[in-house]
């Protein structure tokens, strides 16, 4: 059966998506680059386990914990957690110390686990109101366009520390992701190229080749296996850990 998925937006400006996942008969996954970060609750084997996931810039394998079952919250781009940069995170992640059934550990205090839909905006705020995640005016007015697009120092600098990302990477992944979920739907490759203003073909092959890890025609077919890209129904994964800080239930952090 693989990776079978849900995943919702949000009306949060502080959450991109809300996700839960549950595992069965695979061990192994394509994770797709991801412009955003995300907190990820999960339980194998009767343990309780949370960490903190980084944005991804290119394509990878992860391994999957068997007959699990996860909730996760993908916070929006400019969201930063307090106590850790989104830079420091990149390609990377931090498990949650004291994680217990319905609770974990973060900024120094313990919180709930969400377990429904509704609990992850109600965690959230939460998070907000306490100050563990925060925001750059700075980098707030970047996204939505109420600063102008001139690069300096300055919006650079303090937009990937706060993204993990410059500018153009998180654009790049966004408009790789899109165009992967319509080939997946079963878009012609002609229209995704020209919908999402790529040159040609073959520049969105090799945006697929680096930062989703399937061919236009693998994603159209549905073949590869497990990824995680919410589009592909019951093969949807979940945001991986980075290699170094794989999903301890599978005993590979390092």
């Amino acid at each position: 059966m693989g990776l079978v998925s849900t995943s919702r937006s949000s009306d949060s400006p502080w959450i991109s998506s809300v996700w839960t996942s549950h595992s069965t008969q695979v061990s192994q996954m394509t994770s797709v680059a991801s412009e955003t970060w995300g907190l990820v609750f999960w339980e194998s084997r009767g343990t309780p386990f949370a960490a903190v996931v980084g944005p991804e810039d290119r394509t990878d394998s992860a391994p999957v914990p068997q007959e699990a079952r996860f909730v996760g919250v993908q916070f929006a781009v400019g969201t930063v957690l307090r106590t850790a940069p989104t830079s420091t995170l990149l390609n990377s992640g931090i498990e949650l110390p004291d994680t217990t059934s319905g609770r974990f550990w973060l900024d120094g205090e313990r919180w709930h686990t969400p377990r429904v839909d509704d609990d992850a905006e109600a965690l959230v705020a939460r998070l907000v109101r306490a100050g563990v995640l925060v925001r750059d005016p700075l980098v707030q007015a970047t996204l939505d366009g109420s600063l102008a697009a001139t690069a300096s120092r300055t919006v650079e600098r303090r937009f990937r520390a706060a993204t993990g990302l410059t500018r153009g990477a998180v654009a790049q992944i966004g408009r790789v992701r899109a165009a992967a979920e319509l080939l997946s739907a079963g878009a012609q490759v002609s229209t995704v190229v020209d919908r999402l203003g790529y040159y040609d073909e073959p520049h969105l092959a090799r945006a697929l080749r680096r930062y989703v890890g399937r061919t236009a025609g693998q994603l159209r077919s549905g073949a590869g296996g497990a990824i995680a890209l919410p589009a592909l129904a019951h093969d949807v994964a979940f945001p991986a850990l980075a290699d170094d800080v794989a999903f301890p239930a599978l005993g590979r952090v390092s």
